[in-house]
This record gives structure tokens, sequence and C-alpha cells, in this order.
């Protein structure tokens, strides 16, 4: 069962984003992206999860076309994206933010409400359990009643985090999770990754930071002007004369 990416191939104007993108993962696995800035990584993670529409070639998960789908479709077909900046609500706390992202709930229309009101308030309990078991593994609980607007970078990071997973993902798509975040935060976010990973949750990575990415995935994708220039090892590939030269500037990786 795998991600497949075919020939994608993204313009605006005379300007190509992405010409003819491929590549392969397992919906289980962890691959990580990387690219200098204006490689196309971010218009990558947009194509692919659904938030613009490509040009030419194709997306499928575990065999399933997405092409013809929006985020939502594609979210309830098992694929979540998070962004570079936290998109949290930040009056709501954690719990709240985390509540709020579980899909189909009963009382988001007036009919559940005014009919079934036994039945959205079992709901509401059984998805509080959930958020609060998903806070206890992302080891947020002592924030859980704060207001997200007032969490640390890193914190808001494990918030998007544990938002995708209130929909119950098969793959997740994290766009630069470790921007912003410290030292402490980044082993702490890396290691909810790896338990995630170990259940069977499959992550995309697009990551500035080579160090830490380089330990997370065993698996990189380099993109270059809206290219893949390399795939293979982090090792391997940062090792590779056109990666420097593109991405380090021709400095020994």
């Amino acid at each position: 069962m795998s991600l497949v990416v075919r020939d994608i191939t993204k313009a605006w104007g005379g300007f190509r984003a992405l010409d003819g993108v491929s590549f392969e993962m397992e919906s289980s696995g962890l691959l990580g992206i990387i690219g200098p800035n204006g490689a196309g990584k971010s218009t990558l993670f947009s194509v692919v999860s659904g938030f613009i529409a490509a040009d030419a070639g194709s997306v499928a998960l575990d065999g399933t076309p997405l092409d013809r789908l929006g985020p939502a479709a594609r979210a309830r077909a098992g694929m979540i994206r998070t962004f570079q900046v936290p998109r949290e609500f930040h009056h709501l706390t954690v719990r709240e933010n985390l509540m709020a992202a579980a899909p189909g709930q009963s009382g988001e229309g007036l009919l559940g409400l005014f009919l079934r009101p036994g039945r959205v308030r079992a709901e509401e309990d059984a998805i509080r359990a959930e958020a609060d078991a998903t806070i206890d593994f992302l080891r947020l609980a002592r924030v859980a009643d704060t207001p997200a607007g007032r969490l640390s970078g890193g914190q808001k990071k494990l918030v998007e985090l544990g938002r995708a997973l209130m929909a119950k993902p098969r793959l997740i798509l994290l766009d630069e999770p470790f921007a912003g975040v410290n030292p402490v935060l980044i082993e702490e976010i890396m290691a909810r990754i790896r338990d995630l990973n170990g259940r069977g949750i499959g992550f995309l990575v697009i990551e500035h930071d080579l160090d830490a990415l380089s330990r997370l995935v065993p698996r990189l994708v380099v993109m270059d002007r809206g290219r893949v220039l390399a795939t293979g090892t982090p090792q391997a590939v940062l090792a590779d004369a056109a990666v420097r030269e593109a991405y380090l500037g021709g400095a020994p990786a």
C-alpha cells in the first residue's frame, strides 16, 4: 500500500513550480522532502493534499485516485496535512482544539442538536475522552486547559499534530514541523512521530533542519527548481555532488 505521485506539473504563467515530479512511498512509511527555497516543496504539498489542482499528473493513496478530490475528501480518505505556521483556534483550549477537529460530529447540525441531544452528548463524551488520550500521548496534559494561542511554537506544533490525529489518518503530511521549535521539543516531536509510525501511520515531511530530518527518516527526496533531483538514504543524497551544489552551495554535507 502506498502514496504514488506521478508526473505532477503546476505552472503559473510561464513559471513551472512543479515540472514532472514523481515519487512513491509506503503509506505507513517515513519520507522526507528537502530542497532550497523555491524548489517547489510547498506547492507539491498543496497539490498532494488537494489545496491546489495540478495542471497534469496524478496522486493516488493505497490504489485510490485522489485527483478529483478536495482537501476534505482527501482527509476522509486518510490523508491529513499540517502547515508550517500552525492554524490553531487561538482562544480555544488545547482540549477544545482537538475536540473541534474530530470529524462527523452530530452536534454540528441543528437536526442533531434538537432531535438527538442524547446522542450528541454521548458523542461529545467519547470525543473528549479521545482528545484527552491524545493530549496524554503528546504530553500536553499540563496545558490541556490553556488557550492554544498562549503556547510556545513547539507546543503549537504538537497541538497541530494532535488535531490531525483526531481525524484518524493513515498518512500525515508535515510541513516543517521543527521550524521555530527549541531542540528539546524537536526531540519530543520526533519521538511522537516515531511512536505513531510504529502504529502504522505514515509521514511525508518537509523540513529544513537536515540533521533532525536525517535522524527521523530513512529516505529523502531532494527537489530543485520544481524537479526531483535525487532520492535515497540521507547519507547518500547529502553526499551527492549535485545535491550539495543545489542545496548546500557546493559545501560538504
